[in-house]
């Protein structure tokens, strides 16, 4: 098979929760214990720092990832969804996972495959923690795919788990309320082991303190070690201050991010108890330096200047709230919103955030999972936002350009999906 069969076959054999939602959602462990014994357990041949949490998990990953680098580490990074590449998933030192090896990893476990019939993703993280294995990293930075206490990723034994925060999303599989959130997430902390908590609340911290104790883990608060204040962007970055008087230039921009590099310090200082050799020069250059050094997309990212165009994947309540902020700190002569949505997220809530005083332009995914524009569109009128309906995102960035002046501000979000997309188009078109 090519490297395109291949990840067509992925698609189509396996069951995608990205792509088709809860029929895709295998909870428990079972499965991928069976085919991590079959590959003879590569992940306990490299340690692992473990990230879990509603919204964060990926950048904070990256952070890490990037500072672990730039500190002389082999580091491998596992994240979902991927935007635009299967390869973003799964990477070593910046780079995606070498194509031949993807390609030789599925044919010569189809039989295991079908025998097993694991998803999507635990068919992808085994062949990750493989990969990783074979190319001998020192560490592997590995983000949770969805909750934390079923999720196939909870079979390795971490350095340090870090949980970036919890709020509503995926109620349908972790449960409706913080606190039952809290508990799927809370189901990476390992025993003995050291675990870093971004952000926390009173039905949070309960839930988390009682495993932690049943655990004999140490709890760190990132709230409690260091606080964040936001001072410029220069040059294309965040300058932020830390409370022990420290700048800090962060690659990636968006008010959100400040709690995400808080959560990273405080993990950092954690790792150097651990004997992981991290200097300031290693962490600074790291954190100003990560989507260069890992290739992070997808975060408050630029993609044209004139009319300035930002993609955002912020899709759930908490994350629409804090793009709702960045956008408000934003001069422009019109705002211009790109949007769309998964069928299974909140969106009568979601839709509540967003601005009235935009031109909407309602898109949908080429995946089942979407909403339909229409509906979406029809949804959105309830809260005054008006706009069109577009059957596709190119369709959509196409028409939101047509229809703009130089000082216009595109905003481009909604679903992991469009954002992809978008990605995809400005690649291809180079617009």
């Amino acid at each position: 098979m090519t490297y395109a069969e291949t990840i067509q076959y992925l698609f189509d054999r396996l069951p995608v929760f990205q792509h088709i939602g809860s029929a895709a959602y295998k909870p428990g462990l079972e499965n991928t214990i069976r085919l991590m014994d079959k590959l003879n357990n590569p992940q306990k041949s490299f340690r692992s720092i473990h990230v879990a949490g509603t919204n964060g998990k990926g950048s904070v990953s990256h952070f890490l990832a990037a500072i672990l680098q730039e500190a002389g580490y082999k580091v491998g990074l596992y994240t979902s969804p991927h935007l635009v590449d299967f390869g973003e998933r799964i990477k070593i030192n910046g780079e995606m996972i070498n194509q031949p090896y993807v390609v030789d990893f599925v044919e010569k476990h189809m039989e295991l495959f079908d025998e097993i019939e694991p998803s999507f993703f635990e068919a992808t993280m085994s062949m990750a923690f493989n990969y990783f294995a074979d190319c001998k990293v020192d560490v592997a930075v590995i983000e949770v795919g969805l909750g934390g206490r079923l999720d196939s990723t909870n079979i390795i034994q971490p350095e340090l788990s870090v949980i970036t925060n919890i709020s509503f999303d995926h109620m349908g599989f972790l449960g409706e309320t913080l606190e039952k959130i809290a508990y799927e997430k809370a189901g990476i902390i390992k025993s003995c082991t050291p675990v870093i908590i971004g952000e926390s609340l009173p039905e949070t911290r309960t839930v988390f303190e009682a495993k932690a104790k049943l655990e004999n883990a140490t709890i760190y608060y990132a709230e409690k070690y260091l606080k964040i204040k936001f001072k410029e962007y220069s040059e294309g970055k965040m300058i932020v201050e830390t409370s022990d008087n420290k700048l800090v230039k962060v690659g990636l921009n968006g008010i959100y991010q400040l709690k995400n590099v808080a959560t990273t310090l405080t993990a950092v200082k954690q790792l150097q108890t651990l004997n992981f050799n991290i200097s300031e020069e290693n962490l600074s250059n790291g954190i100003e330096n990560v989507v260069e050094i890992t290739g992070l997309q997808g975060r408050w990212q630029e993609l044209k200047k004139q009319p300035l165009i930002i993609a955002d994947t912020g899709h759930n309540v908490a994350g629409i709230k804090y793009v709702v902020e960045q956008l408000k700190t934003q001069k422009f002569s019109r705002l211009r919103i790109i949007f769309g949505m998964v069928n299974d997220k909140d969106v009568s809530t979601i839709l509540t955030l967003l601005p009235i005083e935009a031109d909407y332009y309602f898109t949908q995914a080429n995946i089942i999972r979407a909403l339909p524009a229409e509906e979406l569109m029809g949804k959105a009128k309830l809260y005054n936002l008006v706009g069109n309906a577009f059957l596709s995102v190119e369709k959509a960035i196409e028409s939101a350009l047509f229809d703009s002046s130089i000082d216009d501000l595109i905003f481009i979000g909604g679903s992991n999906f469009v954002v992809g997309e978008a990605l995809e188009f400005f690649r291809n078109n180079n617009k």
